[in-house]
């Protein structure tokens, strides 16, 4: 599974995008999928919340496919929040989350 680019986009304000990094990476390999590297991309404006769909910081993504999106959600500078395996909202999703994500888009 290589050749595909994975992309955590971020609020530079958000405490949270060098944690999403590591998890991500984690998931990544749990499921195998060998990325180049995790690209850390700053969203610091209205016009660049619309022009990557920014749905809240961090958003997660693999050649450009949010592994998050439930459809709706709204672009903006925003804080996203994730439903934990203990049914609780955080500011991350869980390793294992993020794995079934990945399993999902990852051909």
């Amino acid at each position: 599974m290589a050749g595909l680019t994975a992309v955590v986009l971020y609020s530079p304000d958000c405490p949270n995008w060098r944690e999403a990094g590591e998890r991500l990476r984690a998931a990544m390999d749990l499921v195998g999928f060998r990325a180049r590297e995790i690209t850390f991309v700053a969203v610091s404006s209205d016009a660049d919340a619309v022009a990557t769909g920014f749905a809240g910081s961090p958003t997660f993504t693999v050649d450009g496919v949010d592994l998050f999106d439930a459809g709706g959600e709204p672009v903006g500078l925003t804080c996203r929040v994730y439903r934990t395996e203990a049914g609780a909202l955080a500011g991350l999703p869980d390793v294992t989350a993020l794995a079934a994500a990945l399993r999902r888009v990852i051909p």
